[in-house]
């Protein structure tokens, strides 16, 4: 007998066939004698339909309101799957994050898990039920509802495969696994069988909406082995686990695109210590997410500093950095939201060198260029313009024979 965490996304849930087709195979797995927790998130559109309707009311709405709202759509999508199962004779039942015991800190629309509480979830388990958790969400100590960012049924999954000792954790998508790059876009795209969590951290901080990066760092810190396969077949999927020597043979692993990226840039600020520490203390504050950062050369004692978000953040980015700018008493604060980014990922990066100097070159020879650069031991970025994502894409997977 096993206990299986199982984590469905919105598009294998995008329509109540779909739905009863899933709930068919939970039940399956349920007839095989193993004890089963289903993650579910929103089915399709709807966390973007609610975050159009609520734009509607509030160019900026706050963002404690935002989680009561979003927080709804995995409640929708648990008590439906609850449904299906309960109509193919099984029994189940639906709960939410704060039911179950998912205790969070209080960033509204990107908390982290704390602590995830099992006495409920285990008392269910116990009756025969199928538990079908809402995932995404959680409470803080205050017992408000928060969310747990883009992808956040991937955290509250891992979580709980983590706290109830999983015997296997399985992330079941609209792809048959880990790419070596979008397969929407590079047709000649290959599955990967085995993969990193150092890689795949990197594949999804990237970009990659395969996975959400949080749900790797806690996969990585408690060694748990995680299957990422396909809702719409019973094909294996991709496994990510512990690096293994073999792994550094392949120099690059995969090639990653993100068109929601963001500059912002604030001008003339005082070339002194202690200023990159104010801006990105105030930044990190607020929980948002830095990528690419570059500082000018000094002018007149006087520099400008540019760095990268994810687009979603642009606004509030924004006004954190206008505050910033009254402070030290700098220029203008600017964005550019038409900015995209490429980066290769491979462990086999860290003894082998010219990989780098290959990627730009291959880049040049197609004449798209290069805004800023970030680099990690295996990661290589490139901030570039978003209309040249997919060609820069195409040209890298083929300059790394990564479609052989």
């Amino acid at each position: 007998m096993a206990l299986i965490v199982k984590k469905f996304g919105g598009s294998s849930l995008a329509t109540p066939e779909h739905i009863k087709k899933i709930a068919k195979r939970i039940v399956e797995d349920k007839q095989k004698n193993n004890s089963i927790v289903v993650v579910v998130s929103a089915s399709g559109d709807t966390t973007d339909d609610l975050i159009s309707m609520a734009k509607k009311m509030h160019p900026n709405p706050p963002h404690r309101e935002m989680d009561m709202l979003l927080s709804t759509g995995e409640i929708v999508s648990s008590s439906l799957m609850a449904m299906a199962i309960d109509n193919l004779k099984e029994k189940a039942v639906s709960l939410t994050g704060p039911q179950i015991g998912i205790m969070t800190d209080s960033a509204h629309t990107r908390a982290s898990i704390r602590k995830v509480k099992t006495e409920r979830i285990k008392k269910e388990l116990q009756k025969g039920n199928i538990v079908v958790v809402a995932g995404f969400q959680g409470k803080d100590d205050c017992d408000e509802i928060t969310t747990l960012g883009r992808g956040g049924s991937d955290a509250t999954a891992t979580a709980l495969a983590i706290a109830l000792k999983a015997d296997v954790c399985e992330i079941f998508t609209d792809v048959e696994g880990i790419y070596t790059s979008d397969p929407r876009v590079v047709k000649d795209a290959k599955k990967i069988k085995i993969i990193s969590y150092e890689e795949m951290l990197e594949i999804a901080s990237s970009g990659a909406q395969v996975m959400q990066s949080r749900s790797i760092e806690l996969a990585s810190k408690y060694k748990l082995k995680l299957h990422v396969r396909s809702s719409f077949n019973k094909k294996e999927g991709t496994i990510i686990m512990e690096e293994c020597e073999s792994m550094e043979k392949v120099f690059v692993r995969g090639v990653v695109i993100a068109k929601n990226e963001a500059r912002v840039t604030i001008h003339n600020v005082p070339n002194k210590p202690g200023i990159a520490a104010y801006i990105f203390g105030k930044i990190g504050k607020e929980k948002i997410n830095v990528d690419m950062i570059i500082q000018s050369s000094d002018h007149q004692g006087k520099s400008d500093i540019s760095f990268t978000v994810n687009e979603e953040s642009l606004a509030q980015t924004l006004e954190v950095m206008e505050r910033a700018r009254e402070h030290l008493k700098a220029g203008k604060v600017s964005s550019d939201s038409d900015i995209g980014k490429i980066a290769i990922v491979g462990v086999g990066m860290k003894t082998n060198s010219g990989i780098a100097g290959k990627m730009f070159e291959a880049l040049a020879k197609a004449n798209i260029n290069i805004e800023m650069i970030t680099t990690s031991e295996i990661r290589i970025s490139c901030a570039i313009r978003r209309n040249l994502c997919d060609k820069a894409v195409k040209v890298l997977h083929k300059e790394f024979e990564l479609g052989k």
